[in-house]
């Protein structure tokens, strides 16, 4: 890799907010474009997302059936935010959303629209998390909840699922965040089926196949040693 190169890769710990809205697809083209609108207008409501976007530190990724929201100051950021549309949605019962929100390394990147993107193993596992919930769903990567953790105010509405088991076999140990007032309090349907099941029985299995994704070698630079790391984690998880 040229020294050229490895001066625009740049990871940073980043606290990232995916949203999604439960049962997009299932709409018509209209109604879709409706609900888009809709949840635009809510996450621009939000004092959170106000306050990053004035100190020109937010990065909005479109996803056509939510958005990714990428913070950096803490994890309480896109908390914050999520709890603030959780509040402003009360108001809007046919938009259905869940949300999830990790802390992780990106890389800050260029689109062909010459706007600020954002890439890395931080949004995906995000999304992960995200995919674990139902509508009403703010679900914390284990990462962000320990953070919060730290901090009176949070523990209470801090509430441990475990791991669960995502994409191509990986785990992610998940939160679930709720109080008197906003959230959702009742266990994914995602977990209440992984616990209802047994492990499969080993005999018998049909033939399987499988993808080793082995480390980098090491180049003895440490910033592309970390991002190698880091990226290396990323094919595992979008496996």
């Amino acid at each position: 890799m040229s020294t050229e190169v490895k001066k625009k890769i740049e990871l940073e710990i980043v606290h990232v907010l995916f949203i999604d809205i439960v049962g997009y697809s299932k709409q018509l083209t209209n109604e879709q474009q409706s609900l888009i609108d809709q949840l635009n207008q809510v996450v621009r409501s939000s004092e959170e997302f106000q306050s990053a976007e004035a100190a020109g530190r937010l990065i909005k990724i479109p996803t056509g059936d939510g958005m990714v929201l990428v913070f950096y100051k803490s994890p309480a950021q896109p908390v914050e935010c999520a709890l603030e549309i959780s509040r402003a949605l009360k108001t809007c019962p046919e938009l259905r959303v869940r949300m999830g929100v990790h802390s992780g390394p990106v890389s800050a990147v260029t689109d062909l629209n010459d706007r600020t993107n954002a890439a890395g193993i931080g949004i995906n596992i995000a999304q992960r998390v995200m995919d674990c919930g139902d509508a009403g769903h703010i679900l914390l990567s284990q990462r962000v909840a320990e953070d919060l953790a730290q901090y009176g105010d949070w523990q209470p509405q801090l509430h441990d699922l475990g791991e669960v088991e995502v994409k191509h076999g990986a785990r992610v140990h998940v939160f679930n965040l709720y109080n008197k007032e906003l959230g959702n309090p009742a266990v994914p349907e995602k977990l209440r089926q992984a616990k209802g099941q047994t492990a499969p029985a080993v005999a018998g299995r049909g033939e399987e196949l499988w993808v080793a994704v082995l480390p980098f070698k090491s180049s003895g630079d440490v910033e592309m040693d970390s991002f190698a790391n880091g990226l290396g984690e990323d094919i595992t998880t979008g496996l």
